[in-house]
């Protein structure tokens, strides 16, 4: 059984190869009206169509719609040079086209209300028929009745697909763009919290705390990814909207999240609201943070009501996309390379089974990874998830009218890489190692991306992009701890100054050089009678933004502390500490 299971898909796939997309030009006999192109599907076994349009002739399209062209009865008197359309029905494709074509048609189209199918046919079949086959949807075929009328000309043409679509450019900026500036903010923005952990902001609003991500968890998410991804292959129609609205609320709160710092530096609206007893509000908010919530408010609503704009909505979608993402780089937060090695494999696996392993388990041969974010063709909603990044094709191919008018790169595939850039990011500064973490692991996202576009091009179906992904990231990070010998530090997240045992007391081969000052205090060696002497609490006492702990009080070693902002220049010499810990 499974073996006549896989042998079926393995012939859905060779048809699925077979056929190709094309274009239907459609203009009007009155000549009054300008032309229209429409998607239509073809197999060319049977006759290929020419690719340049200015070799083609217009021909009248004779409408027999209302028949299936089964038998002789269904034919009219003469259909010389003449495009006949008919509906699909009980016969096969090559009784219609071999009754087509003895009528004298030049082409056939035929009228699908289900999913546009290849037209296939035996080799013998193939050899006695010379005019093309072609399927076109029933929903176009409204359309053109309803802008040009029954009287129209159609001619049928393939043009030659582009080797690359110049969107991907666009897509491969903002992605690893948002990789890099959500990597370092994630970064930068959680070691600046271990050294201010007390940080008074310029109102009562507090920063979102990051979440530490352990083994459970990562499980549990990867449970429930799959869960509601086969919920969504099943029941599309149902669950679109609930992810619409999902979609909403977190974008809208990641852009609020994203502009709130710069809005904060501006030096107008700073007045607060008065005081009441109202949610949120009692906290009396800051008016400039409100007239920002209602503007990340109101493009999330404009985005929701036109959300099937295909010319411009697709950039609201993006740049929510991005505050999106960039929001949950900030939030999420990795503690070891070890979580992040089991996150991107358990992931890796994840996407490629619902991507390559899928088409063999489903009745229709389709990808349930591709089919849900691509959204089915049978949904009737004709909505579209919106946890992707799209960018309509700048090229002018069939693809752009057909079932892949855009390219398309899910959010999961920046976020997850993401992660482990930002942990990168987070080592680096903890071990002072210039970065070279984050900027290695970087580049090797943006090498991945590279590597799953070429394959999109080699293999012209949707692709798995964390099957290129993960490796060069992983493979990455790696490779930069072994040359640096730290592999054990960065495996474990024992790099970081929290895991390092500190010892404030015991001297270093090389003091930290005390700051100029116009006075500066003589220095006096160590001794049982200073030991003894109260040290002033200004000058002792470690200010609480500081974090650290309480000066040694061993008799035969001098006091120390680390000096502060405020009181630097007024401390002895110290020995060197460890840098600040992450969390």
């Amino acid at each position: 059984m499974a073996a006549a299971r896989l042998a079926a898909a393995l012939l859905l796939l060779a048809a699925q190869v077979a056929c190709e997309f094309g274009v239907l030009r459609v203009v009007s006999q009155s000549g009054g009206t300008r032309g229209r192109d429409y998607c239509i599907l073809y197999n060319p076994q049977w006759a290929h169509l020419p690719h340049d349009l200015s070799k083609v002739s217009l021909l009248k399209l004779r409408d027999l719609s209302s028949t299936q062209l089964c038998s002789y009865r269904d034919l009219p008197v003469d259909l010389t040079n003449q495009v006949a359309l008919v509906a699909r029905g009980n016969c096969t494709f090559y009784e219609k086209v071999r009754l087509a074509q003895g009528s004298g048609a030049r082409a056939l189209l035929v009228v699908s209300k289900e999913r546009l199918v290849p037209p296939g046919g035996n080799k013998t079949q193939y050899e006695e028929i010379s005019i093309p086959v072609a399927l076109l949807s029933h929903r176009d075929l409204q359309d053109i009745f309803k802008r040009f009328g029954h009287a129209v000309m159609v001619a049928l043409y393939a043009p030659s697909e582009p080797v690359m679509d110049y969107n991907m450019v666009i897509i491969f900026v903002m992605a690893v763009g948002t990789v890099a500036l959500g990597g370092y903010w994630a970064g930068s923005r959680d070691v600046k919290k271990r050294y201010m952990k007390h940080k008074r902001d310029d109102g009562p609003e507090k920063e979102d705390e990051a979440v530490d991500v352990t083994p459970v968890m990562i499980c549990v998410f990867v449970v429930m990814c799959c869960f509601m991804l086969v919920l969504l292959y099943y029941f599309y129609d149902h669950l679109v909207y609930v992810i619409i609205g999902i979609f909403c609320l977190a974008s809208s709160t990641g852009l609020y999240s994203c502009l709130a710092p710069c809005v904060r530096k501006l030096p107008f609206c700073t007045c607060r609201v008065p005081d009441n007893s109202l949610p949120y509000f009692h906290k009396r908010p800051q008016v400039r943070t409100l007239l920002l919530a209602l503007f990340c408010i109101a493009v999330t609503v404009v985005w929701g009501i036109f959300r099937n704009e295909d010319q411009w909505a697709w950039v609201l979608q993006d740049i929510l996309g991005i505050a999106f993402c960039l929001y949950m780089l900030k939030t999420i937060r990795l503690p070891t390379f070890k979580a992040c090695t089991l996150l991107l494999l358990v992931l890796f696996v994840y996407d490629v089974f619902f991507v390559f392993i899928t088409p063999f388990l489903t009745k229709s041969g389709n990808s349930i990874m591709v089919e849900v974010a691509t959204g089915p063709s049978n949904s009737s909603t004709h909505e579209k998830l919106p946890m992707v990044l799209k960018v309509p094709r700048l090229n002018t191919s069939p693809l752009s009218l057909c079932d892949r008018p855009f390219s398309l790169l899910g959010f999961g595939d920046i976020l997850v890489p993401g992660l482990l850039v930002a942990y990168c990011h987070r080592f680096d500064i903890q071990v002072q190692s210039s970065r070279i973490y984050f900027v290695a692991c970087t580049i090797a996202y943006g090498l991945g991306l590279l590597v799953t576009f070429v394959a999109l091009v080699l293999m012209q179906r949707g692709q798995p992009a964390l099957l290129y992904l993960v490796p060069c990231t992983l493979m990455t990070s790696c490779t930069v701890a072994l040359w640096r010998r730290e592999l054990g530090a960065f495996w474990t997240g024992s790099g970081f100054a929290k895991d390092v045992p500190q010892s404030s007391w015991a001297p270093t081969e090389r003091p930290v050089a005390m700051r100029d000052s116009d006075a500066p205090l003589p220095q006096q060696p160590p001794s049982e009678e200073l030991a003894k002497k109260p040290v002033p609490t200004e000058e002792a006492a470690l200010p609480e933004e500081a974090g650290a702990a309480d000066p040694a009080r061993d008799g035969n070693s001098p006091t120390v502390s680390t000096p502060s902002p405020t009181n630097r220049e007024q401390v002895q010499p110290s020995p060197v500490l460890q840098p600040g810990t992450l969390a």
